[in-house]
């Protein structure tokens, strides 16, 4: 570590500075778009345990370095070099860490604020959107877009993503859209809008607020920071809805065929593109999260899928195609719907094997 002054630190990729009774986390890693690996987990997870008990901090500020955004997720080329080189348990246990991470900061006694500007994806999601006080910028881009390169939904996103209005959810975790920051306030992956720039006004405003609880807090600086906007998707939930709450992977593809609507088209061509275990894995989870509405459910059932999804060549399959050589074109084993072993993700979806 190097000390920066009385009370900056900064760690390889992790920035914590103490302002008065706030402790700030800064993911400072901008050339990857903060994109995290095990040791900023582990920093992070270690900081808030040591800011959980300290009296001295009330609230935790987390936000990303960087123009392009708050964090890409995590480091996609790691994952792809530990399942192709054997190395699967370093994948679980980074896996595991964050995990319990995003449950931290799920369950924290005191408000965690979080700063959500441009990127925000997978594992960025995580981070963001189970804090106490969620803020987006409008044109933030979220994405939980795990089936395009051979994986599933995780860090809780399973029951984010069931929370959603109707079946959106559905929608996203299968097309792997991104959706903008005014969207995420609707579907309750976000509370507030702040323009980008209103970042630092937000931290200055926080002591103010030192004694209240999270939902005084919000209420606060969204009167004094906060911006509107109607969201595009639930204007466009009547026809997703029909779609996507259809029972089976085959039949929302039949009732998207059927349909005149561009985006329909759209839809069905980009799930055409993604892997068909994942749409599977991801369709059940999603599913089974809306069922039970417990986070930590979610995660331990993620968990178990993605030990499942690991040991498959569509993980590593999927990185090469859309990270490492972006030729977009991945090979799926197997390559369509009717040869998705059903059975096996049902088994994990309710209990560990």
């Amino acid at each position: 570590m190097l000390l920066l002054g009385k009370d900056q630190i900064i760690t390889s990729h992790i920035r914590m500075h103490i302002n008065g009774n706030l402790g700030i986390l800064v993911l400072d890693r901008p050339a990857k778009i903060n994109a995290l690996n095990y040791s900023m987990l582990l920093e992070l997870r270690d900081q808030f345990a040591v800011w959980k008990t300290d009296p001295k901090i009330s609230m935790v500020v987390l936000r990303g370095n960087g123009d392009r955004g708050f964090c890409a997720g995590g480091d996609i080329k790691d994952f792809h070099q530990a399942v192709s080189n054997g190395n699967h348990q370093d994948f679980a246990d980074l896996l595991s860490l964050e995990f319990e991470l995003d449950a931290m900061i799920a369950a924290y006694p005191k408000p965690v604020i979080t700063l959500a500007h441009g990127l925000c994806m997978g594992g960025g999601i995580g981070l963001a959107s189970h804090a106490s006080i969620r803020i987006a910028t409008p044109d933030s881009k979220y994405a939980m877009p795990e089936v395009r390169i051979g994986y599933t939904p995780d860090v809780g996103g399973s029951h984010l993503m069931a929370l959603a209005p109707g079946f959106i959810g559905e929608y996203l975790v299968l097309t792997a859209a991104t959706f903008s920051g005014i969207d995420a306030v609707e579907l309750g992956f976000a509370d507030m809008l702040v323009e980008a720039e209103k970042f630092d006004e937000v931290i200055e405003a926080l002591p103010d607020f030192a004694a209240m609880d999270a939902a005084a807090i919000a209420a606060g600086l969204e009167v004094l920071l906060g911006t509107f906007a109607p969201s595009p998707l639930i204007s466009a939930q009547p026809w997703i809805d029909h779609a996507f709450s259809a029972p089976t992977l085959g039949e929302i593809l039949e009732r998207l065929d059927q349909m005149s609507h561009s985006a329909a088209a759209e839809a069905a061509a980009a799930m055409r593109e993604n892997c068909p275990t994942s749409m599977e894995s991801a369709l059940q989870s999603v599913r089974a999260a809306r069922a039970e509405d417990h986070l930590q459910s979610a995660l331990d059932r993620e968990l178990r899928l993605a030990k499942y999804l690991m040991y498959r060549p569509d993980l590593s399959e999927g990185i090469r195609a859309q990270v490492i050589d972006k030729d977009r074109n991945p090979s799926w084993e197997p390559a369509t719907l009717a040869e998705v072993d059903v059975s096996s993700l049902a088994e994990l979806i309710l209990e560990p094997r």
